[in-house]
C-alpha cells in the first residue's frame, strides 16, 4: 500500500496500520488536490487489509486550513455550485467514520479548519501539548461545511460548539481535553511515536470486536442509549461466529487471563 509521494495528501503502511499523511508544505493547506487525494486514500484503505489507520500532518503545523482560493473559485462559479462543492467533502468525513477499523488522528502544531474537520471524523484524538485547534472560517464569512461543528458538538456538546465556530478562536489541546473532544495530549515531541505505537496496539487487536464496539456506539450516538441497545444483542453474539474470539476463549481457559496476544482480524 503507498501512493504518490508528491501528492498533497498520501497513503503509507506501517505493518497493519495505514497512515494518511497530509504533505503540503509549507502550510499544508487544503486545495482542490488535498481532497481529491484524500478520497483515493481512503478509497485504498476501504479496499485493503489494514486494521488502523492514522491522519496525521507532516511540518511545523498539521495545516493552515482550506486554501482559500477555492472559496473565490465557488463565488466565480455562481452560489448554485456551492453546494456540489461541500457535500463530497462531507461524504468524504463520512467514508472515513464508516471504515471498520480504528482510526487515530495525530495532532500537532496549529490544526485548523478541514484537517480538523477530518480528523473529528477519526475514532480518536491525540495532540501535542502546545497544539492549538480552530474552525475558523468566520473570517470569511462561512461555516464549516465538512461537518465539523456537529462533531464538535457530539463531542463538546452543542453550547461549546457554538461557541468554538462562532467565536472562531483558536483552542489549546488542553482545552479540548477537558471538553471530550482530545481524547490525550502528550508531549510534542512524543506524540507521533506514541500514537502510531497505540495504533499498532489497536490494529493488534480484535479488528471484528472493534467494528462491532463502532457500530454500538454510533448508534448510541444516532439514537441514544435505546438505540445502541437495540443492536448490542446481535453484535457481540455475532462476534462468536469469529476466530479470534474462539482463540481467545481457548487460551483463557488454557493458560489463564492476559494469556493471548495473537488476534489475526478474522
Amino acid at each position: 500500500m503507498g501512493s504518490d509521494v508528491s501528492a498533497p495528501v498520501r497513503l503509507e503502511r506501517d505493518g497493519a496500520v495505514a497512515v494518511i499523511v497530509l504533505d503540503a508544505p509549507p502550510l499544508n493547506l487544503f486545495s482542490d488536490a488535498a481532497w481529491h487525494a484524500l478520497v483515493e486514500c481512503i478509497a485504498e484503505v476501504e479496499a485493503s487489509d489494514a486494521r488502523a489507520l492514522v491522519w496525521r500532518g507532516t511540518g511545523k503545523l498539521f495545516s493552515g486550513g482550506v486554501d482559500v482560493r477555492i472559496f473565490q473559485g465557488i463565488i466565480d462559479g455562481g452560489r448554485a455550485d456551492a453546494d456540489s462543492v461541500f457535500a463530497p467533502l462531507l461524504e468524504t468525513v463520512r467514508r472515513l467514520e464508516a471504515l471498520p477499523i480504528p482510526t487515530l488522528a495525530l495532532c500537532h502544531g496549529v490544526c485548523l479548519t478541514a484537517a480538523f474537520e477530518i480528523a473529528l471524523g477519526c475514532d480518536m484524538i491525540w495532540a501535542g501539548e502546545s497544539t492549538r485547534f480552530g474552525l475558523v472560517e468566520r473570517v470569511v464569512g462561512l461555516t464549516p461545511g465538512a461537518g465539523g461543528t456537529q462533531r464538535l458538538a457530539e463531542r463538546a456538546g452543542p453550547g461549546r460548539a457554538r461557541e468554538f465556530v462562532m467565536s472562531g478562536d483558536l483552542y489549546k489541546a488542553r482545552t479540548l481535553e477537558a471538553w471530550n473532544v482530545v481524547n490525550r495530549v502528550l508531549p510534542d515531541s512524543e506524540l507521533h511515536e506514541r500514537g502510531l505505537g497505540f495504533a499498532h496496539r489497536l490494529a493488534g487487536g480484535p479488528t471484528l470486536a472493534h467494528a462491532a464496539t463502532k457500530r454500538i456506539v454510533r448508534a448510541c450516538m444516532d439514537g441514544g442509549r435505546d438505540g445502541a441497545d437495540a443492536i448490542t444483542a446481535h453484535e457481540a453474539g455475532e462476534l462468536f461466529r469469529t476466530e479470534d474470539l474462539k482463540d481467545a476463549v481457548a487460551a483463557f481457559l488454557r493458560d489463564g487471563p492476559g494469556s493471548f496476544d495473537d488476534f489475526h482480524g478474522r
